[in-house]
């Protein structure tokens, strides 16, 4: 088996729109404070709608429901080396998810480097671009403006993720 197979990052993203403004987090990262969507790793042995729910409440403290999957979507990030700091180089396989948040869970601490949420309007979005953390934030909006949907279950999760059979 060839260990140095190149793997892309796999992330995912909630999508939470309500009254016409979106739920986004204001995230500290190496760039300055940035937006985004919840978001962030797949870990393993996790689905990637476990991976959603989880992520959208560890970023809004919003229980957060899934109702579709939005869309796949593919970007990479270079940064470049700087004292203290090695170059990266990243491609991101981004699976983002519709769906609806509840309340803040009262006392729930927002993830490390989430500073705070907030609720935009498409066009506030739009004219933030400067400070989207991700080229798929615009994509993902306007997708869901656009009526993009398909079905949960277009993601098919085989049971062995939970309880791998050994092959020998």
């Amino acid at each position: 088996m060839n260990q140095d197979r190149w793997k892309p990052s796999v992330t995912v993203a909630a999508v939470i729109e309500r009254d016409g403004h979106f739920l986004l987090v204001e995230e500290e990262t190496p760039e300055g404070v940035r937006l985004n969507q919840p978001a962030g790793h797949l870990d393993p042995g996790e689905s990637l709608l476990e991976a959603v729910v989880r992520e959208a409440l560890e970023e809004t403290a919003c229980p957060f429901t899934p109702t579709a999957l939005l869309g796949v979507y593919m970007s990479r990030f270079v940064r470049s080396e700087r004292p203290g700091r090695a170059a990266q180089d990243v491609t991101y396989l981004r699976f983002a998810y519709c769906g609806h948040a509840g309340e803040p869970e009262p006392g729930r601490v927002l993830d490390r480097g989430i500073l705070r949420t907030v609720w935009m309007t498409p066009e506030e979005i739009r004219a933030n671009r400067h400070r989207h953390r991700s080229p798929a934030l615009q994509r993902n909006v306007d997708d869901f403006l656009a009526g993009v949907r398909h079905p949960l279950d277009a993601v098919f999760v085989d049971p062995g993720l939970y309880d791998p059979v050994e092959k020998s």
